[in-house]
């Protein structure tokens, strides 16, 4: 259930035997998404040879890709497979190629948009998507050195904090270790806790 993608858009480019070629990365949730990306491309690129895609999506595990004119497999598949290679998800790739008039072969292209591909992965901001609980825990005073001590333990992500009359602490829990950070918060805490399920979700750790 856990997943991986990217932060933002990414862009990266390189020149192989004056064929220049651009990567572009992008997080994308639906097809629509990833078509409304694929075209924005191609328009600003209109003058280019090809605008080679490759998309992966949680929704409906969709995936697809296009050799946009190049030779059957040399293109789009190999830009799919550094996505996958990478175990990305919810990630649009569109490799722009400007031909600059030397040939490069099957294998030469193979290479040059699997490059370029890798190019833009290594630029991005690498995001790990765990499901998560977001749980409200409201403790007295005395016992907030205790839960502090405890949360790093389980990777907990704090998300808010407030002090008035008792403390309330607003966090993300990785969902695989919910029942064992309540089991070990009412433990140390002698039942002295209230610990309130909110909402599930998925987030970055």
């Amino acid at each position: 259930m856990n997943y991986t993608t990217i932060k933002a858009p990414v862009k990266a480019s390189f020149i192989e035997k004056r064929s220049e070629f651009i990567g572009y990365l992008c997080p994308v949730s639906t097809n629509d998404e990833a078509v409304n990306f694929i075209n924005k491309i191609k328009a600003e690129h209109r003058k280019a040879k090809h605008n080679v895609y490759a998309y992966i999506l949680r929704d409906n595990n969709i995936t697809r890709y296009s050799d946009d004119g190049e030779p059957q497999g040399t293109a789009g598949v190999p830009v799919l497979d550094v996505l996958q290679k990478h175990q990305l998800t919810d990630v649009c790739c569109v490799v722009t190629r400007y031909f600059g008039g030397i040939l490069l072969g099957g294998g030469g292209l193979v290479r040059a948009y699997s490059h370029c591909a890798s190019l833009a992965v290594k630029d991005a901001d690498i995001l790990n998507m765990h499901f998560c609980n977001t749980a409200i825990i409201t403790i007295d005073y005395d016992l907030y050195g205790k839960i502090s001590y405890v949360l790093p333990e389980f990777e907990v992500k704090q998300l808010n904090s407030d002090f008035g009359d008792n403390i309330k602490l607003t966090v993300n829990i990785k969902s695989e270790h919910y029942e064992s950070f309540c089991k070990k918060l009412t433990d140390i805490t002698c039942g002295k806790i209230s610990i309130k399920k909110i909402n599930e979700l998925f987030d970055n750790f």
